[in-house]
């Protein structure tokens, strides 16, 4: 069996990996997927790069950690989350999530679920590159808001836990 999760500096090919995925199922009705990309500027800069770091061992671990959550959530067949490292350039690919499921319903909402937690609690540092020099990528509260939807807290961004509450817009 592959590895569910791989941190790696080259890129992936999206159909090969969710073929492998898929394998010879044939009880597997949907494979939801999501790719993320550099993106070439902010509201503040345009980016001429990104580099990416994170903790050997620990990093892989904590993803294993959110796909068994996403497994105890939904029907999931299968997961593959890949997160690459290293210096990338805008439009490269950074990361691929994908889910099998019998049915769609529960591969989209493992997809996102997995997406969401890995924006506030996976083990990366990201570096941004601008025509004013390198700043590191702090976290931001509508990540931490994502992750509440599903009741999870997150203070990444925050002073404060973000909980399902304050993202409903239930809290003071």
């Amino acid at each position: 069996m592959t590895s569910r999760v791989r941190i790696q500096e080259a890129d992936f090919d999206i159909a090969a990996e969710l073929a492998a995925l898929q394998g010879e199922r044939t009880d597997v009705g949907a494979i939801a997927s999501f790719v993320g990309c550099v993106r070439g500027h902010t509201r503040e800069d345009d980016i001429s790069a990104l580099a990416l770091e994170h903790y050997p061992g620990m990093t892989e671990r904590a993803i294993e950690a959110m796909i068994v959550e996403a497994e105890a959530r939904f029907a999931v067949q299968g997961a593959l989350v890949i997160h690459r490292i290293g210096r990338l350039l805008p439009g490269e690919r950074i990361v691929l999530v994908a889910v099998t499921s019998s049915h769609r319903h529960d591969a989209f909402q493992a997809c996102e679920f997995l997406m969401d937690y890995l924006k506030t609690q996976a083990p990366f540092w990201k570096k941004e590159t601008t025509g004013q020099g390198e700043r590191w990528v702090d976290a931001r509260v509508a990540d931490d808001e994502a992750l509440a939807r599903w009741g999870l807290a997150s203070a990444n961004a925050a002073g404060s836990p973000v909980t399902a509450a304050d993202a409903e817009g239930d809290a003071p």
